[in-house]
């Protein structure tokens, strides 16, 4: 492969700090590079050094003579007085660019719903976004660099950018360096992962999950290592103690392969004990939505918000909400907190909840600024139980990050990815049973997303999140539902992908939303599908479908459990091949019953009971 650019010998200091350290790295044709590591330890110092936009303190960076490079920027870049077209095309005629498929569909792909004669200053957060990466991917480029390009992004689009940055160049060409939290995305687009970590920069084949294996291997080696060095240390002073050194056998370690590392690893959560600390806490009722309406705030007659949608939360549901921008998503988060009403319909609330709200902005900070990390935790609790273990107050802001040093520092004086993680701790402390978070992966770093999954893990409540993060609503939330557009509320059986496939089929058809918007719960079935107006023989069909889906469902869940029965016995015999047989075997019976269904959701549907 052809060699691009690179850095040799780059070394950065801030102050007193060293961010980079005589790193020595390269981009050739081919790599696809994510670039992970704590907030603040150089990831889009190197991407700019890399990118010319910077200059080393010592080292140099070269590029082949015709490389261009495109960069991305975390901050707004564009110039807010542009209307949207000239932000992106500048100058050019419509015909020299519409000519061009693929800038057609970058285009399409990025800012087809925005308006093209619009200024830029007035474009929402995640609509600069696009327009920024629109403006940057409609040249062509033989290396891009990003830095943070899926924050503002919904989920819908950060399906796309994946989407086009696979597609964009051959296997064997181009190259790109992204640095981006959203670890989806990492292991969906990228065949190698650089960490930046004390200076340095530690690199690895594959995408996220590899990465997270291929550290978990060194972390277990550097373990070894250190237990032997401490065992020698002993046994120096043992023969100092005693004269003549005794002979020992020297201790032999084994290093099994990267699923050997996970195999003893239990189930993030246990979800039948957590549900019963849910429902000591929560009692039976929780929260309900019940055939509720909401106007738009400032609605043309007629426009709705929510066209009589149902909700029922469960004493420790777990409830991912995904979304278009503008569907609402924060909205509902403010209906189930009793911070507005709805039009029509009703709200009930159980007697015992208590309810606590991440915002996207975390202002409830701006009262304790003038206080310490460690003093605004102190000041609502001083010990906590999480997942059956009680942690001091310093205990539990040390397990998010928060060094004993750090514990010290001015509210005022932190980063946005501490201030949430902050605020955070401050609604866990405060022992709500039922937690919403709108957005809570904004300025986190994947190391601090992994230690509030953990926290989360042992958090017996009701928990609803609002996120883009597929990676983060499949790991904490055991349900998914989606708001379409439509006014409409809608169960997904089959996760975030079949939400990507509703709202495909809704944009190929030309219509708003993506589904038929039947109330569901938050389980993901549909609890009051709305009337069809489907013709008496069509309902009678659709009786027929649901018990014949219902009788194969059974027949699936029996088959199932079977093969789990049989794994588990190969997996003590240590038949590894029969094991796999059986593995793939369970992996089309999953796939035949959400097939199943979906199919199941459509005649309940077409049913309208």
């Amino acid at each position: 492969m052809a060699h691009l650019l690179g850095g040799e010998n780059l070394t950065v200091s801030f102050a007193t700090r060293t961010v980079l350290d005589g790193v020595t790295l390269g981009l050739e044709d081919g790599d696809r590079i994510g670039m992970v590591g704590r907030n603040g330890d150089g990831k889009s110092t190197l991407m700019r050094l890399l990118a010319l936009r910077s200059t080393p303190d010592s080292g140099r960076v070269t590029k082949r003579g015709d490389v261009n490079v495109g960069y991305l920027d975390q901050g707004d870049v564009l110039d807010g007085d542009l209307t949207v077209g000239a932000a992106i095309v500048g100058d050019r005629a419509d015909h020299e660019w519409a000519a061009n498929p693929k800038i057609r569909e970058v285009m399409g792909g990025l800012v087809g719903d925005v308006d093209w004669h619009a200024n830029v200053h007035a474009l929402s957060g995640g609509q600069k976004r696009r327009v920024a990466l629109a403006k940057l991917l409609i040249e062509d480029h033989d290396v891009i660099m990003l830095d943070e390009p899926t924050n503002h992004l919904d989920v819908e689009g950060v399906a796309w950018l994946a989407k086009h940055l696979k597609t964009r160049w051959r296997a064997n060409q181009g190259a790109f360096l992204v640095v981006t939290h959203d670890r989806w995305f990492l292991d969906e687009v990228c065949n190698y992962t650089w960490e930046v970590h004390d200076a340095m920069v530690d690199m690895f084949d594959g995408g996220y999950a590899a990465y997270v294996l291929a550290r978990a291997e060194r972390d277990r080696t550097a373990a070894v290592v250190e237990g032997k060095r401490q065992q020698l240390v002993k046994k120096e002073l043992a023969w100092l103690r005693r004269g003549a050194p005794a002979r020992t056998a020297k201790p032999k370690f084994r290093i099994e392969a990267a699923n050997d590392l996970i195999a003893d690893v239990p189930d993030p959560r246990d979800s039948v004990a957590l549900s019963k600390m849910a429902t000591a806490r929560l009692g039976k009722d929780v929260l309900d939505l019940e055939n509720v309406t909401l106007d738009f705030v400032d609605g043309a007659d007629g426009q709705k918000l929510f066209d009589n949608i149902t909700l029922r939360l469960a004493p420790g549901e777990r409830l991912g909400l995904v979304g278009v921008n503008g569907a609402g998503k924060s909205t509902l988060l403010k209906l189930l907190n009793g911070e507005i009403q709805p039009t029509s319909g009703k709200v009930k609330r159980g007697k015992t909840v208590v309810t606590a709200v991440l915002t996207q902005d975390v202002k409830e900070l701006d009262d304790v600024s003038d206080l310490r990390v460690i003093e605004v935790i102190e000041r609502e609790k001083r010990s906590f139980s999480v997942g059956g273990k009680e942690f001091t107050a310093g205990q539990l802001v040390e397990q998010l990050g928060f060094t004993k040093e750090k514990q010290w520092t001015p509210v005022s004086d932190l980063s946005g990815g501490e201030r949430r993680r902050l605020q955070l701790l401050r609604l866990l402390v405060g022992e709500p049973n039922v937690l919403m978070l709108d957005e809570p992966t904004n300025d986190l770093d994947t190391d601090t997303l992994a230690a509030v999954e953990d926290v989360l893990d042992g958090w017996p409540g009701t928990l609803v999140v609002v996120s883009h993060d597929r990676y983060l609503l499949e790991r904490v939330t055991d349900n998914q539902m989606a708001l379409l557009g439509d006014a409409k509320l809608r169960g997904l059986p089959g996760g975030v992908d079949q939400y990507l496939e509703l709202r495909e089929a809704a944009l190929a058809s030309g219509a708003v939303g993506g589904g038929s918007g039947a109330p569901t719960s938050a389980s993901g079935g549909a609890s009051a599908p709305v009337a069809s107006g489907a013709s008496e023989a069509e309902k009678r069909e659709a009786r027929k479908d649901l018990n014949r889906i219902d009788r194969q469902l059974g027949k699936i869940a029996q088959q199932e459990e079977k093969l789990h029965t049989q794994m588990a016995a190969k997996s003590e015999s240590g038949d590894f091949d029969a094991l796999s047989e059986l593995n793939a075997k369970l992996q089309e019976l999953l796939g035949e019953k959400e097939g199943l269904e979906l199919e199941w959701l459509e005649a309940a549907e077409t049913l309208g009971e």
